[in-house]
């Protein structure tokens, strides 16, 4: 607690010098910077899935302003972005609607989790570890660039619960350009949680580099992400009555503290950590054109005609599962290398050159749109667990009988060879579009396709901004490898999956004034990959088809905002893509000033989502999978607020889940892991200038 006084006296002492420092005029859009207008996602996956909203590259800010963006692969085009600066709302960070109104979690801040959303929910990656802690590290889809007129920091410190809960996270941001071209900056997030239940304490800690250059010729853009994660696993607790009815398993004593409810893993642990290096080079070749300002002066420009375009990615992870106490293998259905104690390891690393050319829009009246090709090579390596016992001629008594005739190779380095092309158009007052196509040419994905494309136009309304996009993507690719081919002291398998098509199209609508955003959208998935009952990967040898419609509206009556979000969802088969069929986020609020310099909303949110037969996460392998027998749904998370802002200083006052034991006691968002109890929680954040 005294690191926790320390730090809060601290950024308060900073903020005192701030007020009367020269204002950072920001650039921010949207009242709420955790929802991405353009698609109606919240939070982490707004940024995760920017790439298939399409990419506008749209005009810089005017000068003088400061301004952010951020990068859309292949070739690094540039999507505006916001500054994060805004306190509405401020304390949806910190309890799950940050991600979505629907979110399957094991309880803790931290923890990992899943999006119950289809329509935001991401394929599966190459290391798929990373997948249910997405939204705790500093993965490259969520990379911002700043470009300020003076060095910009942008600290915050939240904390709640007590000793024996204690929840704390430190978040900071720094950009300082060294002229107007080149620009550097830094990252740095420490999070820690001991959970309100026994054996989930969470510890993150995400740091990061970025800086970039923007000259007539030259353009540089590049970051370096280190992320190291350690989480407990208590495995759900052991029996959801003592949630639902403690009396019942506790001679009619009907008050339990939550770290005294027994749990199914004690010793359990996974650490997950990982690095990301991303370079992106751009040499333009144009022309110089002279450009007349007035009578006397002309003014010469550089035109670009075409760019060339070198980018490197580099990528690795480690994922280290432990668990040295022996009972806990009751809780595993099968003990294959050590009855001591776990100690797997999975390693993955991956390096991809890609080598772009492009033609560019608008460097004469006739060049209407933006072509471009390229190629990429990608280098990709596994290391796993090693099966060190001779199982011939006797097996070691009490362990489970190797499940194949042959073992699972502990390396293997794959080559991987794509070409593609983008079409762009990212200026223009009537349409905007974006298509980009990829092919595998050699290696496993040989015969991947993947396309992806956009087309947007806006117009006037009644006096009114009314834009409309369609959307679609098309892709064929290859089973992750590790879906395969895995082996570790619980888990092993051995598949020859073959690859997953997905068609997937939809519209979005958006009137500004009204607040109004209308997403509807429809998706086929052939041979989907997902985890079954036993927790083992399988492939559906058929098709499912998802149909999303989601509703975004703010009503405002004065001081008084209403901010809501519906989303409905239809899966053709829940035992293969289990989802809620309705979904909803809603935000009441009162917004007003005190003395015209204290920003202040008070209100009150909450998530719902009907009954389903959910998901639940199994520690021995991070991944979530499809139970048949418990149902988790139809439970209000409530949360009352009150954020402030004054000057550059933010913070916020939150009592979450405020409804606990008021609508019941069934608030389970997967079987087993109950959500947190009702909370306190405050939080700081200071915006100043250097």
């Amino acid at each position: 607690m005294k690191k926790t006084v320390s730090a809060i006296v601290a950024m308060a002492l900073a903020a005192t010098s701030v007020v009367s420092a020269q204002s950072l005029k920001m650039i921010d859009p949207n009242p709420d910077p955790s929802y991405d207008a353009a698609s109606g996602v919240t939070g982490n996956a707004a940024a995760d899935r920017s790439t298939n909203e399409g990419g506008r590259q749209g005009k810089k800010p005017e000068s003088g302003s400061s301004y952010a963006w951020q990068l859309i692969q292949p070739l690094g085009l540039q999507e505006p972005t916001t500054i994060d600066t805004m306190f509405q709302n401020y304390s949806r960070r910190f309890v799950p609607s940050l991600v979505s109104p629907a979110y399957a979690t094991t309880g803790n801040y931290g923890g990992p989790g899943r999006n119950l959303i289809y329509s935001e929910l991401l394929p599966m990656s190459d290391f798929f570890f990373n997948d249910a802690v997405l939204h705790w590290i500093q993965l490259g889809s969520k990379q911002k660039f700043y470009n300020t007129r003076i060095p910009m920091t942008l600290l915050s410190y939240n904390t709640a619960g007590g000793r024996e809960d204690e929840q704390s996270r430190l978040y900071g941001v720094f950009s300082g350009n060294f002229n107007r071209r080149a620009q550097i900056g830094g990252l740095v997030d420490f999070l820690y949680s001991k959970g309100c239940y026994d054996y989930q304490a969470v510890k993150d800690f995400n740091w990061g580099l970025s800086g970039s250059y923007m000259g007539d010729r030259y353009e540089f853009q590049g970051y370096f992400n280190h992320w190291d994660r350690m989480g407990k696993d208590n495995g759900g607790i052991t029996n959801d009555l003592y949630i639902t009815d403690p009396a019942q398993l506790q001679g009619g004593q009907n008050t339990i503290q939550p770290k005294s409810i027994p749990t199914n893993l004690t010793g359990a642990h996974n650490r997950v950590k990982g690095q990301q290096l991303y370079l992106n080079n751009k040499y333009k070749v144009g022309f110089w054109r002279e450009k007349q300002i007035d009578d006397t002066t002309v003014q010469r420009e550089y035109i670009p005609v075409m760019r060339f375009v070198w980018t490197l990615d580099y990528n690795s992870g480690e994922r280290i599962f432990h668990d040295g106490i022996k009972d806990d293998n009751k809780f595993w259905k099968a003990t294959y290398l050590n009855l001591d104690g776990s100690h797997d390891c999975t390693s993955y690393w991956s390096l991809a050159n890609t080598l772009g050319v492009e033609l560019l829009e608008e460097f004469n009246k006739f060049a209407k749109f933006g072509l471009s090709a390229f190629v990429t090579h990608k280098v990709r390596s596994y290391k796993q667990a090693v099966d060190t016992l001779d199982r011939m001629p006797e097996l070691p008594e009490g362990l489970t009988p190797y499940p194949y005739q042959t073992k699972v190779r502990p390396s293997i380095t794959h080559n991987l060879v794509y070409v593609g092309g983008q079409l762009t158009k990212q200026q223009g007052s009537i349409f905007t579009y974006q298509a980009t196509a990829r092919f595998g040419l050699l290696g496993p994905v040989v015969g991947d396709v993947d396309v992806d494309g956009s087309l947007s136009t806006h117009f006037r309304l009644f006096g009114d901004s009314v834009r409309i996009t369609a959307y679609g993507r098309f892709s064929n690719t290859e089973a992750p490898y590790l879906m395969n081919n895995f082996v570790s002291n619980h888990f092993i398998w051995k598949n020859d999956f073959g690859k997953t098509r997905r068609v997937a199209l939809g519209g979005k609508f958006k009137v500004n004034r009204t607040g109004t955003l209308v997403n509807i959208g429809v998706e086929n998935v052939q041979n989907l990959i997902y985890f079954n009952a036993d927790c083992m990967p399988v492939q559906h040898s058929g098709s499912v088809q998802v149909l999303h419609a989601s509703v975004g509206q703010t009503f405002r009556f004065g001081p008084v905002v209403w901010d809501n979000r519906v989303i409905y969802q239809a899966s053709a088969d829940q035992t293969v893509i289990p989802l809620p069929k309705l979904s909803i986020y809603s935000n009441l609020s009162f917004n007003f000033r005190i003395a015209k310099v204290l920003g202040v909303q008070l209100g009150v949110d909450c998530d719902y989502y009907t009954k389903y037969m959910s998901v639940s996460y199994q520690p021995g392998t991070m991944a979530f999978y499809n139970q048949r027998e418990i149902e988790c749904g139809n439970y209000p998370l409530m949360n009352v607020f009150a954020n402030m802002k004054l000057s550059k200083v933010r913070f916020f006052v939150m009592m979450s889940h405020v409804n606990q034991g008021l609508m019941g006691n069934n608030y389970f968002s997967m079987p087993h892991y109950p959500l947190n109890p009702r909370r306190f929680q405050i939080g700081l954040s200071v915006d100043f200038p250097n």
